[in-house]
């Protein structure tokens, strides 16, 4: 089968989009379809095109049993504000118009792409309509209704109404669209999508490579930062304005007295510099780099607690891909979370006894230091929330059973139509 993957992000990226778009288009070339991706440059989270991609406006990348990759330019802003980062997606949409336009001559049987960037769901049709192709868009992010709740557009008036528009026309074009929670999946059958078109896709975990390790058994990074003996909080992942992480700083600062903990705090995003400066001066915490893949699973068991910060809001707009690796490595998570939303589902688990961790509500201070107070001093409850996280990611979330699924539901949708 032939299949047209368009998106923003891809590999090298290590966190978020990139990484999952990037593991799935390997592993459809590996079982023998024929892939094509156009992407642009890895960039994120820094905001800054990696060195080694710089000086060249289009490439072309091409290994053995690989996917064909074609880079294509867009103008990445060193500090994302609103209009700036409108000009980002935009860029890449028309910097990747005619690479498009050329695999309309290749003829794929399925044309599959990422929102964000909604701004290319447009081509990824109108490539999918010349060709005779199924489409399928697939949400990560609901990158217009973030847009409006998190303040980098105005949330009332024409453009709020035009841009809705918009999407709920673009998107019921598409033969199918997909999404990485239930949650996501009910708001995309709210804005008009007849439920038939809609499915879900979630994110996954190579729980093998992600793997609890013995808490008594030494660790690369607690050795490292001398932290043996430690009760150590994690915070791993994307540094952006949608994850909450102001709170981490005043959280920090209420332990300061207690000795048996540690924070670690390790990424990059927009807003590392302004954790930096808020935490630059405490000793009870770490800021790490984001670290390369083969250390990602020691990274993760050097945590006893997992926190997954976020805004209120944006919980069922955005389910975090960094979820999946803290409940692989069988570490409970506290998450700051509305009630009823598709995190604290998770979090909370289908009953007390399934629960994979604690969820407090979000931007509370105090309830969020509760929770980290009730988990520090109890390490049974730990041990058993662990658990089952492990046991919730090894049933729900293994990469190989999602990815077999969607091969399957692939075929079946561009066979009648291939």
């Amino acid at each position: 089968m032939r299949i047209l993957i368009y998106g923003l992000n891809y590999s090298p990226e290590l966190t978020g989009i990139g990484k999952y778009t990037g593991e799935m288009s390997s592993w459809l070339a590996q079982r023998g379809h024929e892939v094509r991706v156009v992407t642009a440059p890895p960039y994120y989270p820094a905001w800054s095109i990696r060195e080694d991609y710089r000086g060249k406006l289009y490439r072309t990348e091409e290994h053995p049993g690989e996917p064909l990759v074609y880079r294509t330019p867009l103008y990445v802003p060193a500090k994302p504000t609103g209009l700036k980062r409108m000009a980002h997606l935009f860029s890449f949409m028309l910097g990747s118009l005619p690479v498009m336009l050329r695999q309309c001559l290749w003829k794929p049987d399925i044309v599959f792409t990422v929102e964000p960037t909604f701004f290319g769901a447009p081509l990824a049709l109108l490539v999918a309509r010349a060709t005779g192709a199924a489409s399928w868009l697939h949400v990560q992010d609901f990158e217009v209704d973030a847009a409006f709740d998190l303040g980098l557009l105005p949330a009332h008036g024409p453009i709020h109404s035009i841009a809705l528009g918009l999407e709920q026309a673009f998107t019921r074009a598409f033969t199918r669209v997909s999404s990485i929670s239930h949650k996501m999946v009910e708001r995309a059958v709210a804005k008009g999508v007849p439920p038939d078109q809609v499915t879900l896709f979630p994110n996954w975990v190579d729980v093998d490579a992600v793997h609890p390790q013995d808490v008594a058994a030494p660790n690369s990074f607690r050795r490292q930062l001398n932290l043996d003996g430690k009760t150590i909080l994690l915070y791993s992942g994307n540094m952006g304005a949608k994850q909450g992480l102001e709170l981490l700083a005043p959280l920090a600062a209420s332990f300061e007295n207690d000795p048996r903990v540690h924070f670690l705090f390790c990424g990059d995003g927009a807003f590392r510099p302004t954790l930096e400066l808020l935490v630059s001066h405490r000793p009870n915490v770490t800021l790490l780099p984001l670290q390369p893949l083969e250390r990602l699973n020691d990274l993760l068991n050097a945590a006893d607690i997992h926190l997954l910060p976020q805004r209120a809001g944006a919980a069922d707009l955005v389910m975090p891909s960094k979820l999946t690796g803290m409940l692989s490595s069988g570490r409970p998570v506290i998450a700051t979370a509305d009630s009823g939303t598709q995190v604290a589902r998770v979090v909370s688990g289908e009953s007390p006894q399934q629960a994979c961790g604690l969820v407090v509500p979000a931007e509370t201070p105090s309830a969020l230091h509760a929770a980290v107070q009730r988990l520090i001093e109890d390490p049974a409850l730990r041990s058993q929330l662990g658990a089952n996280a492990r046991h919730y990611a090894v049933q729900n979330l293994g990469r190989t059973q999602v990815l077999e699924q969607f091969e399957r539901d692939v075929h079946d949708l561009a066979s009648p139509i291939g």
